[in-house]
């Protein structure tokens, strides 16, 4: 198994590629701040739990860099909560990506609960 068929790395590339394709969109003047720290947020929920698969062999550092990646799934929430609140997304985009966001957070967490499940411990 490769990172890259894991359910919470699939879907949060999915979400990381959809902030993406709206933040296109918003204003010059963010782009040092709401653009770029949305992105990066995002981006590093995947990234994260590329390394945890990665340091799979022992298990508190599987579970921290999932909770590293948890920690910026919310920060992306956040994010997006500020790009509704500038009228940047509308709505229902941004409730169609938090729901994805919701979604890998619930995979994060079955994932730090059940490490066995993924290999974690196995020389």
């Amino acid at each position: 198994m490769d990172f890259k068929s894991l359910r919470a790395y699939e879907i949060g590339f999915e979400l990381a590629m959809g902030i993406f394709e709206v933040s296109r969109g918003f204003p010059k003047e963010e782009t040092y701040s709401l653009t770029d720290q949305i992105r990066r947020s995002s981006r590093s929920v995947c990234v994260n739990v590329a390394e945890a698969y990665r340091k799979r062999r022992y298990e508190k550092h599987f579970i921290s860099k999932l909770t590293d990646s948890d920690a910026e799934n919310a920060e992306t929430q956040s994010w997006l909560e500020f790009a509704f609140a500038c009228k940047y997304i509308d709505l229902d985009t941004k409730d169609k990506l938090i729901k994805k966001s919701h979604e890998v957070g619930k995979l994060l967490n079955f994932m730090i609960n059940n490490p066995g499940r993924f290999g974690v411990g196995v020389n």
